[in-house]
């Protein structure tokens, strides 16, 4: 066996050794079930659900009558001749009384006013899905960052290993005589480029991690499972009842719910034509005159020369306006489902054809080429020119796998989030 072949032998013993080793899964790695869990409640979730309480006190604030008013008075106090002697609630020519009085709303007000306060807090509710929604989008896509950039980090240490075997090696030839210096110092450069690169990928994994931190509100240092890589879905991409998708979209439901609310409080606008009757009745007390007297009243607003023009078109403009936002809303919602669903579709064509295709002929082609080289058929450009192809195709496989997760992952949570909620 040549010494050439001996070298060989020796390089690639030393990284399987290290593709043992880096084998062993991180303790206590953070599921993506466990990262979507956090994303749901998380603080913009909080924030969204504050609102939401907001909008159902308003429906308390709206769902009751006009408080009645108790009044009290006195009168008929005589400044000329006096008010006379004796006890003053009593004897004392003192006209006094004692009232209520209480507004009757008419024209369904209040059941209306209570209607577009139900219905506000109804898209309040479907506002904290939304918002679910875009949290969990987030926290998916920053879950499969950071496992990409574990991934890419241990294929770049992988490769800095392979690359400082191979400079080791080129070295101990230069001294049995058995490569020249220049291809020696070639190998030392493509060992320094590739510390440089897995320093870059262990720099993007901490960005990686501190980004999903921001998300979930947990601390630094998170790990991601390598077993949430989900699997190659249908080339074909998903399908479905895109229209019964796009109604149930939480932001669709929200401008939906705006709409009759709008509708409500245009009708209560409506009813302010309807003027509201004050009714009331009072007990007077005038010693001398009567120790028991009634007072019945009703006061009725008289309106002349103004109809609720203002209140009225408000109301109109703005129901109008949230007819305009909802079909704009669902249009939008309708455009986002079929990127998604060519996403999805995309993606796993590409994905697919690296892990069918691309990515096993170019480990074919960089182990024909190590064996070539150990032989001596090769030069060591070709065998360099081998392995740079596959470093680039696996880094783009792994790319390619990453934008499938996330645009995967992104219209499941649109359109059937419980396959993500049911991940272990």
């Amino acid at each position: 066996m040549s010494i050439r072949q001996l070298i060989f032998i020796a390089a690639l013993v030393s990284p399987l050794a290290g593709w043992a080793q880096q084998s062993t899964p991180a303790p206590a790695a953070l599921t993506l079930a466990q990262t979507l869990a956090a994303a749901r409640d998380n603080s913009d979730v909080a924030l969204a659900r504050h609102a939401l309480a907001a909008a159902r006190s308003d429906i308390l604030s709206a769902d009751h009558a006009p408080a009645p008013v108790l009044s009290a008075k006195t009168a008929s106090i005589d400044l000329q001749n006096g008010i006379g002697g004796g006890n003053l609630l009593t004897r004392k020519r003192i006209d006094k009384s004692i009232g209520i009085d209480w507004t009757w709303e008419r024209g369904n007000k209040r059941a209306l006013r209570t209607l577009a306060a139900q219905r506000n807090a109804d898209a309040a509710q479907a506002d904290v899905n939304e918002v679910q929604v875009q949290q969990l989008q987030a926290a998916l896509a920053a879950y499969y960052d950071l496992l990409a950039a574990q991934q890419r980090a241990r294929e770049t240490a992988e490769m800095e290993r392979s690359a400082k075997e191979l400079a080791r090696l080129a070295q101990r030839r230069v001294q049995a005589g058995d490569l020249s210096v220049q291809d020696a110092a070639r190998t030392s450069i493509e060992a320094e480029r590739a510390r440089a690169d897995t320093q870059t990928a262990l720099l993007d994994k901490e960005n990686a991690a501190l980004a999903l931190a921001q998300v979930i509100g947990r601390g630094v240092g998170l790990e991601a499972s390598e077993a949430d890589w989900p699997t190659l879905s249908d080339p074909n991409g998903p399908g479905g009842d895109l229209a019964a998708w796009v109604e149930a979209r939480a932001d669709v439901r929200a401008a939906t719910a705006r709409v009759q609310a709008a509708q409500a409080a245009l009708d209560h606008a409506s009813a302010l034509r309807k003027a509201d009757w004050t009714v009331g009745a009072s007990y007077d007390h005038f010693p001398g005159t009567s120790n028991r007297l009634v007072e019945l009243r009703v006061s009725v607003p008289l309106q002349w020369g103004y109809r609720y023009e203002g209140e009225i078109g408000r109301a109109q403009a703005e129901y109008t306006q949230a007819q305009d936002t909802l079909e704009k809303t669902r249009r939008l919602a309708q455009l986002d489902l079929q990127h998604l669903q060519q996403a999805a579709a995309g993606t796993a064509q590409r994905s697919a054809s690296f892990d069918n295709g691309i990515l096993p002929r170019a480990r074919q082609v960089a182990q024909s080429a190590e064996l070539a080289y150990a032989k001596g058929a090769t030069s060591l450009t070709d065998l360099l020119d081998a392995r740079r192809t596959l470093r680039a195709t696996a880094l783009e496989a792994l790319s390619a796998r990453l934008e499938h997760a996330k645009a995967l992952g992104a219209w499941q949570l649109r359109t059937q989030p419980q396959m993500l909620s049911a991940a272990p």
